[in-house]
């Protein structure tokens, strides 16, 4: 029987990089073929695809430097403090961090203990692991959402 971590990698990585499941589509298949100019647009008061993209690397970074043991330094203040995107080569860097990180936040989920995931999050006011790698999971479908529509609505300017 496969080990919890291992489902939770496993429904992270639908969600990121390669999943059909649950939205019939996920982030690496959405930002594929966004050329920067479309990421930078801003539709209505909607945020850009470049700062939700910004904003879900933003936590998958931040929280993997626990997983790895580190400390917990993300703020949510700085969560959309996407610097400026200028040319498709910032953007493709951008996106090849994202894809490496999500496959790194996997992976270390996948070898978490089951018994870690009912253990305190840094602070008891973040409740468990298992709570905060659900909420990373949800959050990230959340944003995809969003991402999946702009996209859509960048299509019909």
């Amino acid at each position: 029987m496969m080990n919890q971590g291992f489902q939770l990698a496993k429904r992270f990585r639908e969600v990121m990089l390669d999943g059909l499941w649950i939205a019939n589509t996920n982030f690496k298949d959405q930002l594929s073929g966004v050329t920067w100019e479309q990421s930078v647009t801003r539709v209505g008061s909607l945020n850009t695809i470049a700062m939700l993209t910004f904003h879900i690397h933003y936590y998958i970074a931040g929280v993997a430097e626990v997983l790895e043991g580190g400390e917990l330094k993300i703020k949510d203040q700085y969560s959309f403090d996407l610097p400026p995107i200028e040319s498709q080569k910032q953007w493709e860097n951008m996106l090849t961090k994202l894809w490496t990180d999500s496959e790194r936040f996997a992976g270390l989920v996948e070898q978490m203990p089951d018994s870690k995931l009912d253990e305190v999050f840094v602070n008891e006011k973040y409740g468990t692991y298992r709570r905060n790698l659900d909420g990373m999971i949800e959050h990230a479908y959340y944003h995809l959402g969003q991402v999946t529509l702009i996209r859509k609505m960048l299509a019909d300017i």
